[in-house]
């Protein structure tokens, strides 16, 4: 035995010995020491939460594990013996998987095929398809998803969540002994986070250690038995989920107290007159819109997956717009028919995906900041406001103002914290001059500090006189940002709560209840109660 083995076994003599350890792990970019002397172990049949801001050095620390990455120095040991992995495919072929926020699925290949792309059962050199499909099932069913998961059916046919599931029973197909989970739960509704935290549970049973990054803190404590909190790199500590608060995590993350995740509703006085109303709106996506928006107010629009909350974005901003209906601005009818003529008329959208719809990753920030204004239109309404687009102190100041952190703006995007790309993006509505903002999604995968930052960006909008439509999965930023509450179901808004409301309200009509309820002869009790609290 070497002395490096005989020392990783005698510090973990008096417990479990850990499945997967790091120790004394350091990694270096140009310019960056993205980790400095990390050492954590991950035992079996535990969840075990890594947590941190943006840039902390989490996802680094992941790609080192599985071989992604070559650590600058340090070790790592799976399963009782020092590995080297060359590449994550070596990893996962051992037992070690990693499941990241954007799959690694084929949408045009069925779900078996992506579960087994690559180890495809052979029979007289041909694919056995029937074995491979059984196979598949088997896998399915170790999940509890063989009932609404079919082996044969194509991957871009499912939900988010359901993709989620095929990338786990793709890695329990290799036997894993570890599941690294990098937010799973980012772009899922509360009913699939509830699904993904039952199955978490039962992996767990059987002995799989899970590693799971997440920024929703609620999650981490509902599922995690320990919690390492990286910062700038390096390792805070790692401690009993049990014995610990939300509170004090977050104040190992960010190095100090963060008096309020929300900054304080608006008051009566502060909201002004309706500068959007829609009546009877509808297209092939939605159906019976109808809504008005204050300056001043921030709306939010809550409602599970499929219930209309893009879509109305969307419809809203003239990607897919409304058919009929009447869409009004500050009191004039103005049929919004696309983007560049939403622009121009004063509104900004922070798209859900912004990866995809809301930065160019490969250009540099000043570039992103500029991207709304150069169309000849929205320049020209910036000359007159604001000076050209030239003015060397305009991109300082718009980034000044929503708090990026960059050493030069001329590094390209790509290489900004997730907090500080989302950042990005809204100073590029800012240099636009829009006075009515819809945000789909506005901190999704961003730690606890930007998100606050963010909040009280959204909120400083409308203290300046905005209007903003807010649309959020988390219920808990819905309600803590929401000035009013707007629900979605089945594609039309379905009702409005007030500030404050609690989440079972919310839940009872994203759930369609409360429309059933009115619908019936026999209305249940708790819809109901909902209405006459709502009154």
């Amino acid at each position: 035995m070497t002395d490096e083995a005989q020392i990783a076994k005698t510090e973990t003599v008096a417990g479990p010995q850990p499945v997967l350890e790091v120790r004394h792990i350091t990694k270096r970019f140009p310019g960056v020491l993205a980790l400095d002397d990390v050492s954590i172990q991950i035992l079996p049949g535990e969840v075990h939460a890594v947590v941190g801001e943006n840039g902390a050095g989490k996802s680094t620390l992941m790609k080192i594990m599985v071989g992604a990455y070559t650590p600058d120095q340090g070790t790592i040991w799976f399963q009782g013996e020092k590995i080297s992995f060359a590449h994550p495919i070596q990893a996962q072929r051992a037992g070690l998987s990693i499941i990241y926020q954007e799959f690694n699925l084929l949408p045009e290949r069925t779900v078996a095929q992506n579960i087994y792309l690559g180890r495809e059962p052979a029979r007289l050199g041909l694919v056995d398809t029937q074995q491979l499909n059984q196979q598949a099932a088997d896998v399915l069913k170790e999940l509890g998803a063989e009932t609404f998961i079919s082996p044969t059916a194509p991957l871009n046919t499912l939900s988010v969540a359901e993709q989620q599931m095929v990338e786990i029973a793709k890695a329990i197909s290799f036997d894993s002994k570890v599941l690294i989970m990098d937010e799973p739960t980012a772009a899922l509704t509360v009913t699939e986070v509830n699904i993904l935290k039952d199955l978490v549970n039962r992996l767990k049973a059987r002995g799989l250690a899970i590693v799971f990054i997440s920024h929703r803190l609620i999650e981490v404590f509902d599922l995690a038995d320990r919690i390492t909190v990286l910062k700038d790199g390096r390792l805070v500590d790692t401690v009993q989920a049990s014995t610990v608060r939300p509170s004090k995590i977050v104040h190992m993350m960010v190095g100090r107290e963060i008096e309020h995740y929300f900054p304080p509703l608006a008051t009566p006085e502060e909201i002004g007159p309706v500068v959007l109303r829609i009546k009877n709106a509808a297209n092939k996506f939605l159906n019976d819109i109808n809504l008005e928006l204050r300056t001043g107010e921030i709306v939010g629009v809550a409602g599970l997956q499929g219930s209309g909350r893009t879509e109305l974005a969307q419809a809203l901003f003239g990607v897919n717009p409304f058919r009929t209906g009447e869409m009004e601005l500050n009191g004039v009818q103005v049929p919004i028919r696309s983007p560049g003529q939403a622009i121009r008329k004063g509104m900004g959208f922070v798209t859900e995906d912004r990866k995809a719809e809301g930065i160019l990753p490969n250009q540099p920030v000043n570039d992103n900041i500029m991207l709304t204004v150069r169309s000849m239109q929205a320049l020209l309404t910036r000359v007159l406001r604001n000076g050209t687009r030239r003015d060397p102190h305009l991109v300082p100041a718009l980034a000044k103002k929503v708090d990026v952190r960059v050493s030069s703006f001329g590094r390209e995007l790509q290489y900004l914290s997730g907090g500080n790309q989302q950042k990005v993006v809204l100073a590029k509505w800012l240099a636009s001059g829009a006075k009515v903002f819809i945000f789909d999604e506005p901190t999704r995968g961003i730690d606890v500090e930007a998100k606050a930052s963010i909040h009280e960006m959204i909120r400083d909008l409308t203290r300046q006189g905005a209007a903003v439509l807010m649309i959020s999965s988390e219920l808990p930023e819905i309600i803590g940002m929401s000035d009013r509450i707007v629900v979605m179901w089945d594609g039309t808004i379905i009702g409005e709560l007030p500030a404050g409301s609690k989440e079972s309200e919310i839940m009872l009509m994203a759930t369609g209840q409360v429309a059933v309820a009115e619908d019936s002869q026999h209305e249940s009790a708790a819809p109901v109660e909902a209405r006459e609290e709502k009154a």
